[in-house]
């Protein structure tokens, strides 16, 4: 998904000092979403919880948009994202109800279904495009983007899909879309950095104690619920945040059934700047992808050039928002 809005802010991703430290084991956070409208007066309405002023990236996790359940019957009300760039990232689409089709500049085409996650790799640079398709009635998911290390950020971009098989943990169903959790429940998709993503799914009154990595800092998105994360309430549409230093997540429903995003990683240990749908290291890097952008693509309409062209979609690219007056600059 792109982000759509018009004036994107400046965001200079770092970590927290003590970050990635074992003695973050005892941290807890919430985090609470903010509402986003991505486009135009009939623009979806995104639940945003990464990135924030509290806490930029979980692992290499650095973009949490969270929406629906929407009524998509009207066409116009769905999800129409024309052609637009990333760099320096892998997308991950991850859906709870409806179907969307995704086409990039890979030559890719594909379509993402509930239990089933479509990664695309933007490295040194692709466009796309997203559609809920005519069978769509609800539409309901989260979009996540993932920071690549430095080393790995300027990779050939390339896609990737596949279906995450249920497994059962204590209580919960366990969907495994990003890397490993526990000893039979892993995903096969291409990782840049150690990575964990899995939608859980508990009964009314359900726990599971959770294997997971202590170089890893997590965090739960709470999609119905609410849930408690080792003791602490999380409600509906907030994330949780546990730092590095445990083995063990304890994850409990209370009254209700929880679905619940699980994400984790190694702290990146690397400063990012992302605006707009890029993300470099520099307001140099960034102003050079949006010349590029709008010279090859939006004035220039060619098919070679970093971003390459997405082909069956019917209609124009989306032009890149202007810069901000200042320089995009890493805070101290």
């Amino acid at each position: 998904m792109s982000n759509l809005e018009t004036e994107p802010a400046e965001v200079v991703c770092d970590e927290r000092p003590g970050a990635g430290t074992a003695h973050d084991n005892g941290v807890f956070e919430l985090l609470e979403p903010r509402e986003v409208p991505l486009g135009g007066p009939r623009a979806m309405t995104v639940r945003r919880t990464l990135p924030q002023r509290a806490r930029s990236l979980i692992g290499a996790w650095c973009f949490v948009d969270h929406y629906g359940p929407d009524d998509v019957t009207d066409r116009e009300a769905g999800m129409v994202v024309p052609p637009h760039p990333h760099t320096g990232l892998q997308t991950v689409s991850w859906l709870f109800e409806g179907e969307i089709e995704h086409r990039d500049s890979s030559g890719a085409h594909s379509h993402v279904r509930p239990g089933e996650v479509n990664l695309m790799t933007a490295g040194s640079g692709i466009q796309h495009s997203e559609v809920s398709t005519a069978t769509t009635r609800r539409l309901h998911g989260a979009q996540l983007w993932v920071a690549l290390p430095d080393s790995d950020r300027h990779t050939a971009p390339f896609f990737e899909h596949a279906p995450a098989e249920p497994r059962t943990i204590g209580d919960a169903t366990v969907r495994v879309f990003m890397g490993a959790l526990g000893e039979d429940a892993a995903s096969p998709l291409r990782l840049f950095s150690p990575l964990l993503g899995a939608q859980l799914d508990l009964p009314a009154g359900g726990v599971v104690e959770l294997p997971v990595d202590p170089d890893f800092e997590h965090g739960l998105l709470v999609d119905a619920g609410p849930a408690t994360l080792d003791g602490h309430d999380v409600p509906v549409a907030h994330l949780g945040y546990r730092g590095p230093g445990r083995t063990t997540l304890r994850v409990t429903a209370g009254e209700h059934p929880v679905r619940a995003l699980l994400l984790g990683g190694v702290p990146l240990g690397q400063p990012i700047v992302m605006w707009w749908n890029f993300i470099g290291r520099s307001h140099d890097e960034i102003e050079a992808y949006r010349a590029q952008w709008q010279g090859d693509v939006i004035d220039g309409g060619t098919a070679t050039g970093r971003f390459g062209r997405v082909d069956g979609y019917d209609g124009a690219p989306l032009p890149a928002p202007e810069l901000p007056g200042v320089r995009l600059k890493p805070r101290e």
